[in-house]
């Protein structure tokens, strides 16, 4: 989807159109983008930058405070759409999926056919628009999706895969973030195909386990299939306070609410958590994390907040002002290996969810 927060809203209110539009926080705190119109990218602002400096870069920027049900809404729309032409529809977020239209109920040999009836279709029921990206694999569909946006349409057929890999940065390697690629200019690794050339030892000593996975995608390998309705690996809830905190108390307290957040989304799913953390962030940026792995593995919110408060202790919380708390659950499971509590869950006549295989 195309600034997918960002266009709900100038879908639904008329006076946003054609404006800068930034969802997100206030800039009078910590707030950050979480989206924005395309006017706005115009600009220099992006996703995730801080709201006071999105604001300095565009003065004429409008605020929307985030209205996650109605995105959600939207979102539930467009995967409705996706699964009428494929039971393989893998999400990644609300506004994105990968989906596998080998085989459609179109009856559609094209793939870009299949795209172009999706976006059609996405607009005349949503009113929003989509980029799709056409390709024989994940990595490369991915890529392609961004290429022409908004409402873009890419398509990279097996014979233009080589001249299309010619075309692009190290960036554009998944994993491959804005210090690793710094690390790779540094041994001369420019553009994503110089990665084939490069000294395998030396490339491991500089990514470390994801150098022979980059190889491979170096060449437009990527092997992974489309895997709809993916179980859980991780469950986490986190805040940025507008104002640092330095109250031990206040924190202990936010660290369990944030766990009662997390036990909830956690029994909500039929899950069981084995590992519990926590990360904190200092008011300088230094940031920490700390985990407990423990068996049977639990959905209890109690003992889920005693843990996480736990392994608050082993932080200089307290002693340091934070701008950033998160809890988070993983390791989780399906059902409680452990027979006590199982015998204890069904005396309590609660039932053990799954998760369909």
């Amino acid at each position: 989807m195309d600034a997918f927060y960002a266009s709900v809203e100038q879908r639904d209110d008329p006076s946003l159109r054609g404006k800068p539009v930034a969802v997100g926080g206030s800039p009078a705190g910590r707030g950050v983008v979480a989206a924005c119109s395309y006017e706005a990218r115009k600009f220099g602002v992006r996703s995730a930058m801080p709201m006071a400096r999105a604001l300095r870069a565009c003065p004429d920027l409008v605020i929307v405070r985030p209205n996650f049900a109605k995105y959600r809404e939207a979102s539930r729309q467009v995967m409705a759409i996706l699964r009428s032409v494929t039971p393989l529809v893998e999400p990644l977020s609300l506004d994105e999926a990968y989906l596998d239209v080998t085989a459609n109920a179109l009856h559609e040999p094209l793939a870009m056919e299949v795209a172009k009836h999706l976006k059609r279709r996405i607009l005349e029921e949503t009113s929003l628009t989509a980029s799709a990206g056409v390709a024989p694999n994940k990595f490369l569909a991915k890529i392609a999706s961004g290429w022409h946006k908004p409402d873009g349409l890419t398509v990279i057929a097996p014979g233009r895969m080589e001249s299309f890999l010619q075309k692009l940065p190290v960036e554009a390697l998944w994993g491959v973030g804005p210090v690793t690629a710094k690390k790779l200019r540094a041994l001369g690794i420019e553009r994503l195909v110089d990665v084939r050339a490069a000294d395998a030892e030396q490339l491991r000593r500089t990514v470390g386990s994801l150098a022979d996975w980059l190889k491979r995608l170096a060449h437009g390998d990527d092997p992974r299939q489309v895997t709809p309705d993916r179980p859980w690996k991780s469950i986490s809830a986190e805040d940025t306070y507008p104002q640092d905190l330095t109250d031990g108390r206040e924190m202990r307290a936010e660290i369990e609410r944030l766990a009662q957040r997390v036990a909830g989304s956690v029994a909500k799913q039929g899950l069981y958590a084995r590992t519990v953390t926590i990360k904190v962030r200092y008011a300088n940026f230094t940031t920490v994390t700390r985990s407990h792995t423990e068996e049977p593995a639990t959905r209890d919110a109690g003992i889920i907040a005693r843990r996480a408060l736990a392994l608050l202790e082993r932080t200089e919380a307290g002693k340091r002002p934070v701008r950033l708390l998160g809890v988070g659950a993983h390791g989780l499971a399906n059902e409680v290996k452990n027979h006590a509590e199982r015998d204890l869950l069904t005396a309590a006549g609660l039932p053990q969810q799954r998760i369909p295989d």
